[in-house]
Formats: structure tokens, C-alpha cells, sequence
């Protein structure tokens, strides 16, 4: 018997194709959110993500950001239709030729290089606001979910967190942090609160799992194109930080990208070494705020982010004076 998901990935193509499916198959391993599809009709071939109905303004955002990406000149899928059917959000996507960045044999730097190309496109592209909600796909217009008590703008976003920073914070009595590196972590943040940043547009989860590599052959030999996938966490923040700040988490969690790949990725991207100080400073207050958001919306996480913060804590504060 046929998953429902299945079932509802062959309709969404068939309808689009105006006819029959002749292969439906789940692609697995490659995310941890969506349902995925392969589906082939007789003369196309494509692909469904599915996820829960209330998941469908992530699709609209992802659809905004692949058009831009696009006109920018980053290779990937074409959105072909979004919708919900069925109590299910689904994105119907062309078929994109090329081996995913963790199977292929084609050189990991190369494609962080080429990653960090594509994100200095990526953070040109026009948008306002602040955050990972797309309100208005007509202005680029971002905001964020408030916490209680704030606007969701970006300076109540470091007030939340300078304000949090007091005598009966939980990360002083669960021992995240001590009172002096409180002290040290709120100066900081007063910091941040006065500087000014530019904002762009960031991908969020650039990996080599996101992307597909396809070498050429015969007279093509030698050419590579490489396309970039899913764009569920992209938002507006500091740029280039706000990249970076996702790179330097996962190579702290999962130990990739490595040192030589993000020299890689600062490389392509053109980084210059005097915005890294800034980029750590942010780290701090992203992990900070993330362990907040552990406390209250997800405690199975909390031991996770705590370390993620202790170890934002050891790059910023001066050894000598943390205790």
C-alpha cells in the first residue's frame, strides 16, 4: 500500500503534467523536515517536498528566495507550484540534474569555495526588515517572531537579551554562565546595540548537502555547475555575520565545515579579516538567545546550546578574567 504522502506526490505531478506517473520514490537522508518525492511521468521528471499545512508560509518564503537566487545567477530547482492539499504544504520543483555535495568526488574545497561566492550574491539581494518570516514577498519585507514584550525588531532583539542578563537569570543558576561573564557578556551586547550593520539576505543552512554537482562530459568536459537547495532557514540579519555565524555552529556541533573549508568559503567569498571579531560577537548573542529559546520551547536541547554558549563565551571573553 501507497504512503499518503505518495499518493499526494503522484496527484500534485500528475496534475501539473496532465499525465500519468510512472515511478514515485522518497529520497531519504538528505533532510530532516520535509517529505520528499522523485516522481517521473512519461516526459518529465520531478520533485515534491511536502510538510504539515502550517508549514506552507516556509514554501512561500522558499519560492521568494529561489526567484531571487536565480536572478542573481545561483543555479537550482524552478519552483513550478506551492500549495496545501490534503492537510499537507507542497512544493512542486523541477528535476535538477547532478550528485549531491556528500556522494559526489568532485573536491568539498572547490564547493566551499563556490559557496562562499554564491553568498556574497546572496547577500546583495534587496530585502528590508530584520528576521526569518517573509511578510511581504512584494517589498522583500522580513520580520521575526517577537519574544513577549518586544517588537521583534533588531534592537529589542539585543534589548531582550541585555535585559535577561540580571540576577535571577536561569543561565547563572544552571550554571551556563557566571556572574562575571554575565557582566562581560551584557557589555558586549550594550556594544552591539550601538554599532550599525548592514542586513541582507542569508541562505542559513549552506552545506554540501545542500547541493547538487554536475561534471561535465564529452565536449562539455571540465565544466561544473553547482546548484543550490532548500532554503527553509533563510532570514534577514547582519551580513555577512549571519552566514558565517551558521558555519562556525555546525563546525562546532558536527565538526564540518573545517578549518580549510571555511578558509575556503572566506576565500570565494572575499571576507576580510578585520569583520571576524563582529561575527563572534554576534555568535555570542545568537547562542545566548538560542539557549533562552531552549529553556522555555525546547529543554531536551538545553545541554546542546549551553555548550554552544560556553564555547561562544571562551572566543569573546579574555581567559583571565571569565571567573
Amino acid at each position: 500500500m501507497k504512503a499518503k504522502g505518495q499518493e499526494l506526490a503522484e496527484r500534485i505531478a500528475e496534475r501539473f503534467c496532465q499525465e500519468k506517473t510512472v515511478d514515485c520514490s522518497p529520497i531519504v537522508g538528505r533532510g530532516f523536515v520535509n517529505q520528499v518525492y522523485s516522481v517521473e511521468t512519461r516526459s518529465r521528471k520531478l520533485i515534491v517536498r511536502l510538510n504539515t499545512a502550517d508549514r506552507y508560509a516556509e514554501y512561500v518564503k522558499e519560492e521568494w528566495c529561489i526567484r531571487q537566487a536565480a536572478a542573481a545567477g545561483i543555479p537550482g530547482p524552478t519552483v513550478l507550484a506551492i500549495g496545501v492539499e490534503d492537510g499537507y504544504a507542497y512544493m512542486l520543483q523541477s528535476w535538477v540534474k547532478g550528485v549531491n555535495g556528500l556522494d559526489t568526488d568532485y573536491p568539498e574545497n572547490v564547493i566551499w569555495r563556490r559557496l562562499g561566492e554564491y553568498a556574497r550574491l546572496i547577500h546583495a539581494i534587496p530585502v528590508q526588515g530584520y528576521g526569518g518570516d517573509l511578510e511581504n514577498a512584494n517589498q522583500g519585507l522580513f520580520d521575526n517572531p517577537p519574544h513577549p514584550g518586544s517588537d521583534g525588531s533588531w534592537q529589542d532583539h539585543i534589548r531582550y537579551n541585555i535585559d535577561s542578563l540580571n540576577d535571577s537569570d536561569p543561565l547563572l543558576a544552571r550554571g551556563v554562565i557566571t556572574e562575571n561573564e554575565s557582566r562581560q557578556i551584557k557589555t558586549i551586547f550594550e556594544q552591539l546595540a550601538v554599532q550599525s550593520f548592514q542586513f541582507g539576505l542569508i541562505h542559513g543552512d549552506l552545506s554540501v548537502k545542500n547541493v547538487l554537482v554536475e561534471q561535465g562530459e564529452g565536449a562539455a568536459a571540465g565544466e561544473v555547475t553547482i546548484a543550490l537547495l532548500d532554503w527553509g532557514a533563510a532570514e534577514v540579519h547582519p551580513v555577512p555575520h549571519g552566514e558565517v555565524i551558521q558555519l562556525m555552529q555546525t563546525q562546532f556541533q558536527g565538526g564540518m565545515p573545517n578549518h580549510e573549508q571555511l578558509e575556503a568559503f572566506y576565500e570565494g567569498y572575499g571576507l576580510p579579516d578585520e569583520q571576524r571579531a563582529d561575527t563572534k560577537k554576534l555568535m555570542l548573542l545568537r547562542a545566548v538567545d538560542t539557549l533562552r529559546w531552549a529553556v522555555d520551547r525546547a529543554p531536551e536541547q538545553f545541554e546542546t546550546f549551553a555548550g554552544w554558549v560556553r564555547h561562544s563565551v571562551r572566543m569573546n571573553l579574555d581567559p583571565d578574567t571569565k571567573n
